[in-house]
């Protein structure tokens, strides 16, 4: 898995992926006593009250299909031997107007051709789970809810 892409870690975004790395979804949140707007990706400032304080809210992990794609062919070498795989845009039932970037697979470990792309649809129920790709990374990747 070391060929496949790997997340670029900013200061921004660096808790997301700790807590990623912890099994934990949690979204970067306004901190402002009048505000508390979700915001991803994450940003120094909030963008409906431009205050700089955050703080990071634990979500249920759980979502809805919002779009999906099964790439022809693979557009990166690497994932040639994963073909066919999704990538898909997951929108958070806690948080309707966030949307993740992930894709569907059988179990955290699985590889990403681990789910037939004819069972995917938009609106499916999915569920976060957390797959390490590297010593340093855990991404979080959708498992489809039964």
């Amino acid at each position: 898995m070391e060929s496949l892409l790997l997340p670029v870690v900013d200061e921004d975004g660096a808790p997301f992926w700790e807590y990623a790395a912890r099994g934990e979804l949690r979204i970067q949140a306004c901190a402002a006593p009048d505000c508390g707007g979700l915001r991803f990706p994450p940003r120094p400032c909030c963008p409906h009250c431009r205050s700089f304080e955050s703080e990071w809210r634990a979500m249920s992990g759980r979502g809805r299909i919002w779009s999906y794609v099964v790439p022809h062919p693979p557009l990166l070498p690497a994932y040639a031997t994963q073909a066919p795989y999704n990538a898909v845009v997951v929108e958070l039932a806690d948080a309707p107007h966030i949307r993740l970037v992930g894709n569907v697979v059988s179990g955290p470990d699985a590889p990403l051709n681990s789910v037939d792309p004819e069972r995917l649809r938009i609106g499916a129920s999915v569920k976060a789970v957390f797959a390490p790709v590297s010593p340093e990374s855990t991404v979080v990747r959708w498992q489809l809810e039964r």
